[in-house]
């Protein structure tokens, strides 16, 4: 059965940093594409950054450059999305999610498995 579980969310203040993480089982993590994607209220999922199969290729949205960093641990099967500088406009629902590929992508469509969400909120 696969399982993504995300963790790590939380409340912030702007300026400050969260990691969330995004623990796996039941498929070949090492052979997947990982993305996050964010869903604030009342507006789309939104693609934030993927990292293909060893890491080696990463891709972000432009409002996240510089700011976030993905990355994963194929011995733990776990991804990570390392969060600074954080802005309120990046409160939203943050999502984890398996893709086969190949390449990496930023649309929903082409991500097979999908975490239950983790809530990262914004506000002084």
């Amino acid at each position: 059965q696969v399982q993504l579980v995300e963790s790590g969310g939380g409340l912030v203040q702007p300026g400050g940093s969260l990691r969330l993480s995004c623990a796996t089982s039941g498929f070949a993590f090492m052979r997947y594409v990982m993305g996050w994607f964010r869903q604030a209220p009342g507006k789309d999922r939104e693609f934030v950054a993927a990292i293909g199969w060893y890491g080696g290729n990463t891709d972000y949205t432009d409002s996240v450059k510089g700011r976030f960093i993905i990355f994963r641990d194929n011995s733990k099967n776990t991804v990570y999305l390392q969060m600074n500088s954080l802005k309120p406009e990046d409160t939203a629902v943050y999502y984890c999610a398996a893709g086969a590929g190949p390449g990496l992508s930023r649309l929903y469509q082409q991500y097979d498995d999908w975490g239950q969400g983790t809530q990262v909120t914004v506000s002084s």
